[in-house]
């Protein structure tokens, strides 16, 4: 019954009604759209780096990562790869020869970091194969193909089928030089990389720094879903001794950090909105009651008792809140989920959210834990909105509120 008239009371002022509605409605909508979107982009920003830069799991020499130096090889590493393969939920595992370098062309170098891999066993664990906008994945160059980013291939100057000059040390510490032609070039939604990482074939950098045979700096593990990446890393350790065996999130703690941050800001950003939303229920609310004063002191007259007149004032602006936040909720599910299918183009900010490895075709990702959150959070918002003008009501004497004409 007081649910009933609580209602029917919302509606006496239907314009201010649908105002205040109106009003929680976008906010909340804008609220999980917005989160939505942060979510979606930092989702992309993990899948990107994962797939195209780490791979979900590496293994190195325990000094490799610290050093960078050719000599803190893995040796029989092809034996190791070949039985991680074997794993459950293993879907590609490579094997990289990794040199801090020089590149050059006729015009200008630059220092970037050479990886030989072997091309098929790199296409199961990274897409960068997939990412070419000239040539292709080392095809058409039959002699020391080398596949390089865009952005590098600007600065040096070179296109398909150039020759460069790779510059490094081998494992006597002697200089030595490799000729190499451009088989492909390569763009990914992360410039700084583009720009520092040039791909080789496994055997013509092995040959050029004199590695022995099955050895490699890095191994690079790709498995079928993110979520078994701790149980393949613990089956991995069982078996690599001394090895250095990571996952994304200890190779890129970074990374793994913003996603944190970002689902911090994400509930930070709707408390602000519910807290301005919070204002305004408050001053709806006292608006009504002092509308209300005569009719409060008719019901407190008539024996109607203060606690009931207390929740009904509760109830009116919890539904008010609920209508409101569920309207909201409700739509901006509907437009994230739009999104999840269909690109926001941000392109005309793609430059700078390049250079932070931000790709500038964005989709949301709707959060149902989020949802549910933002729903019980309006709901809170309503209960506490509401106290104040409740508290209020209560203390009308009906003797003079009968007088107020």
């Amino acid at each position: 019954m007081l649910i009933q008239v609580s209602w029917r009371n919302i509606w006496r002022s239907r314009t201010r009604s649908l105002v205040v509605l109106t009003a929680i409605t976008l906010g909340i909508m804008a609220g999980v759209f917005s989160t939505a979107f942060m979510k979606g982009m930092m989702d992309k920003r993990v899948e990107t780096a994962i797939h195209t830069e780490l791979a979900h799991i590496q293994i190195h020499d325990s000094l490799f990562r610290k050093t960078a130096e050719l000599r803190y090889y893995m040796p029989g590493a092809d034996v190791l790869a070949r039985k991680i393969d074997t794993l459950p939920h293993v879907e590609g595992v490579t094997q990289r020869i990794i040199v801090q370098s020089m590149i050059s062309s006729a015009e200008t170098g630059a220092g970037v970091k050479i990886m030989g891999v072997r091309p098929d066993d790199e296409r199961k664990v990274t897409d960068i194969a997939q990412q070419m906008v000239n040539g292709k994945y080392f095809e058409g160059i039959k002699r020391n193909p080398v596949v390089i980013g865009q952005k590098l291939a600007h600065k040096l100057n070179v296109r398909v089928r150039s020759k460069v000059v790779i510059t490094l040390q081998d494992m006597d510490n002697n200089l030595t030089a490799g000729a190499f032609r451009v088989a492909g070039i390569y763009k990914t939604s992360n410039t700084a990389y583009d720009e520092s990482n040039v791909f080789v074939r496994y055997e013509d950098l092995a040959r050029l720094t004199d590695l022995p045979a099955g050895a490699c700096h890095e191994i690079a593990i790709r498995v079928d879903n993110d979520l078994n990446t701790v149980s393949v890393q613990q089956k991995i350790k069982k078996t690599t001794g001394s090895l250095e065996v990571m996952n994304w999130k200890e190779i890129s703690p970074e990374l793994s950090y913003i996603t944190v941050v970002m689902d911090q800001y994400m509930y930070i950003f709707i408390l602000i909105i519910l807290l301005a939303l919070l204002f305004g229920i408050i001053n709806t609310m006292l608006m009504v009651i002092l509308e209300r004063h005569k009719e409060i002191g008719m019901l407190l007259a008539i024996g109607m008792s203060r606690p009931r007149i207390f929740f009904m004032i509760i109830i009116e602006t919890v539904l008010l809140s609920l209508t409101g936040g569920i309207t909201g909720i409700i739509l901006g599910t509907l437009i994230s989920k739009y999104f999840e299918s269909h690109y926001i183009n941000l392109s005309m900010f793609g430059k700078g959210l390049e250079q932070l490895g931000f790709s500038s075709l964005v989709n949301t990702s709707i959060d149902p834990e989020m949802v549910i959150s933002v729903t019980i959070l309006v709901i809170f918002t309503g209960i506490i909105a509401a106290v104040y003008p409740a508290l209020k009501a209560i203390k009308y004497d009906p003797a003079e509120a009968l007088r107020i004409e």
